[in-house]
């Protein structure tokens, strides 16, 4: 383990670096940490401890493998992130009603209370996790390659369903590896350098997801990948990666957040076609 890190950012890339050597149940405090910083950041080590059913001396153990002297000391970079956010987030506010004795339940209109605010709390945490550059790339990608081929299987399937209708939709050259046939190994062999694959997939990853990224990425195929958190399996074989922060200890898992961003690359990827064409013509006048 190098120095303690100094940051929030620095916190996050020290335990995806120490996560493969970790025991698994220091392991599965580094997944709650990156999954739910907020939790980590509000909640005492015993509540923390009792939810992901281990001793407190765990947590003690985990912020010693990232060079802390205690909990404490980790826990205070997880507080200043939060309180770089101004404004309470909708699932705070939600929080805080229940603990008044509103809100929840199991009727209709309650559950669907319940997924509309955690929809809305997904998509707030959505754009600070979403770096600019990291938009850029991946439009830039999108806009040169050949042939665009995109896999998400499972939960991820609409995704990825989405994507290929969406980008043929701007006449941009799209392969859908839909498992038809159980081909998707043979189609993804057909890309080359010049083409693109984008893989979706959240925990627990579809192998042949991660598989197919990672054969194209050991061909220096270029791949995007949408996925949670930086100890998906993805993030390897990704040329951008992005990590939505999905919570995987709820049991039916949004996909606003992934489609938000999914047509947020697509019309960009529009913006910037339209802005190459214009430009081209200007030139050829």
């Amino acid at each position: 383990m190098g120095a303690r890190p100094a940051d929030y950012d620095a916190l996050k890339e020290a335990i995806s670096r120490e996560y493969p050597r970790l025991s698994k149940q220091l392991q599965a405090i580094a997944r709650f940490a990156l999954e739910q910083p907020h939790d980590l950041a509000l909640n005492t080590v015993a509540a923390i401890a009792g939810r992901l059913g281990v001793q407190p001396s765990s947590l003690i153990r985990f912020a010693n493998a990232l060079g802390f002297a205690g909990f404490s000391e980790m826990q205070r970079l997880f507080r200043s992130h939060l309180v770089a956010r101004s404004n309470p987030s909708y699932r705070e506010r939600i929080a805080s009603l229940r603990a008044r004795g509103k809100g929840g339940g199991t009727t209709p209109p309650e559950v669907l209370h319940a997924f509309v605010a955690d929809s809305i709390h997904g998509l707030e945490r959505l754009e600070e996790a979403i770096p600019a550059a990291d938009l850029r790339a991946a439009v830039r990608l999108l806009a040169a390659a050949q042939t665009t081929h995109v896999i998400g299987l499972r939960r991820s399937f609409p995704v990825a369903a989405y994507l290929a209708y969406a980008l043929g939709q701007l006449e941009v050259r799209t392969q859908l590896l839909d498992g038809a046939g159980g081909m998707n190994r043979e189609f993804a062999r057909m890309a080359g350098r010049k083409d693109l694959l984008i893989a979706v997939s959240f925990r627990n990853y579809t192998p042949e997801t991660v598989d197919v990224a990672a054969e194209c990425h050991a061909r220096g195929v270029p791949v995007i990948a949408v996925t949670d958190t930086p100890l998906s399996p993805l993030v390897r074989s990704a040329t951008v990666a992005f990590e939505l922060g999905d919570d995987s200890s709820r049991p039916f898992r949004s996909l606003v957040e992934p489609l938000c961003l999914a047509q947020a690359l697509v019309v960009s990827v529009g913006h910037y076609l339209a802005e190459r064409n214009g430009a081209g013509a200007r030139r050829a006048a």
